[in-house]
C-alpha cells in the first residue's frame, strides 16, 4: 500500500515536471474555430454582419462571438438593436481601422478611473449635440490628437541617485 502511494507520488511529480518543461506553444490554448456553415442558423441570423469577414477571424475571437450571439436572445430589445448596429458598423472598418479601433481601446482601458471619467463625460457631451453641429464638427480637420491612437501614460522618471554609468531620464 505504501509503495502505491510513493508510486502515485512519484507520478504526480513526473507529470508536473513534465508540464513544467513544455514549450508554451504546447501549454497554449487552442479554440475550436468552426467555419461560417457550421454555425448554428440562430448563430449566422445574430452574427450575419461578420459573415463576410468569419473564415478571416481567429479561433478565439469566433468564440468570444459564439458567446454573444448565445447571450443576445436574453438581451434586451435596445441592447440587441444596438449590438447589431456596433457589428454592422464594424464589418465596415477597413483592417487598419479595426487596428486602430483596438489600439484606443486598448489604451481607454488603460487610463486611471479620473481620465476615464473625464473620456466618459466629453463623449456623453458629444452625443447630446444635434446632428447637424456633430455633421460639422466631423466635417473640420483633425486636430491631429483626435483622430490617433491615444498611448497610455508614461510612468514618472525615477529619482534618486542613478547607477554608475548610466545616465538620468
Amino acid at each position: 500500500m505504501a509503495q502505491d502511494v510513493v508510486r502515485s507520488l512519484i507520478a504526480a511529480v513526473a507529470a508536473a515536471f513534465a508540464l513544467a518543461v513544455t514549450p508554451a506553444t504546447y501549454a497554449q490554448i487552442t479554440f475550436k474555430s468552426p467555419a461560417w456553415n457550421e454555425l448554428s442558423p440562430q448563430e449566422r441570423q445574430v452574427l450575419a454582419p461578420l459573415a463576410p469577414d468569419w473564415d478571416k477571424l481567429d479561433g478565439q475571437r469566433k468564440q468570444k462571438w459564439r458567446g454573444v450571439a448565445q447571450r443576445y436572445p436574453s438581451m434586451p430589445p435596445d441592447q440587441q438593436q444596438r449590438l447589431q448596429q456596433q457589428m454592422q458598423s464594424w464589418s465596415q472598418l477597413t483592417p487598419e481601422q479595426r487596428r486602430v479601433a483596438r489600439e484606443q481601446y486598448k489604451s481607454l482601458k488603460a487610463l486611471p478611473p479620473d481620465k476615464k471619467q473625464e473620456v466618459r463625460q466629453k463623449w456623453e457631451e458629444y452625443q447630446s449635440l444635434p446632428p447637424e453641429r456633430k455633421r460639422e464638427l466631423a466635417s473640420r480637420p483633425a486636430t491631429g490628437h483626435s483622430m490617433t491612437p491615444m498611448r497610455p501614460p508614461q510612468p514618472p522618471p525615477q529619482s534618486g541617485p542613478t547607477p554608475a554609468g548610466v545616465p538620468a531620464r
